[in-house]
């Protein structure tokens, strides 16, 4: 083989890497992100250890470092999000039970059994993926107007607090204001006082005249 060869077969090997990274790019980043099987392409119920395995594989093959697609580090991001979701023991039982109630509303549309011969179909999986995507669609509605209301009564309760703590407040200034204005009120009364019993004990008789004549 000539070095012109051997390069042109190069070019084309190195073609076709980019060609596969642009395409798994393209593919994370219209997967449905809140099904972080889907980012992965994972089947829901797989072993943990083709998780870590996939995610390896697409990480090495999508990073930003490894290729020049401006979109790299985007899906690199939604990349790692997906793992980590699929590593939090809560997150991906949610993430479960809302496949699973997808996979039961479609048998139970179509009026199937879990024995049925449609459910070993293609068909029955794609159906399956977008019944899937509704219900953690509506999921996540939910969870924003729980978030919502949630936020909203934090936000009374720390008004109240607020509110509490302004009032306790100004009765200890009052009462502050009160106590250092105490001096000044008793000297004032004592001062009233004697200015009363000078008068009263200072008044002079009147002289009875004495008549002319």
């Amino acid at each position: 083989m000539s070095d012109d060869d051997k390069d042109a077969l190069d070019a084309l090997e190195l073609e076709a890497k980019e060609f596969d990274k642009d395409a798994e790019i393209d593919r994370i980043l219209k997967a449905f992100r809140l099904d972080a099987y889907a980012v992965l392409d994972l089947n829901p119920g797989v072993p943990d250890s083709d998780i870590k395995i996939t995610y390896r594989k697409k990480s090495l093959l999508i990073h930003p470092d490894k290729t020049k697609n401006p979109r790299a580090p985007d899906a690199f991001d939604r990349l790692k999000k997906a793992v980590s979701e699929l590593q939090d023991e809560k997150h991906r039982e949610r993430l479960d039970e809302a496949i699973a109630d997808a996979r039961m509303l479609l048998i139970r549309e179509n009026k199937w059994t879990v024995d049925s011969e449609e459910l070993k179909t293609d068909q029955f999986l794609k159906d399956w993926r977008n019944k899937a995507r509704e219900v953690l669609i509506d999921s996540e509605h939910r969870r924003r107007r729980q978030m919502k209301a949630q936020l909203q009564e934090e936000g009374r309760e720390q008004r109240k607090q607020d509110e509490e703590i302004e009032e306790r407040k100004r009765k200890r200034d009052h009462e502050k204001d009160w106590e250092q204005t105490r001096d000044e009120r008793i000297s004032s009364w004592r001062t009233f006082q004697k200015g009363g019993k000078s008068e009263e004990g200072g008044k002079k008789k009147k002289k009875k005249l004495k008549p002319i004549g």
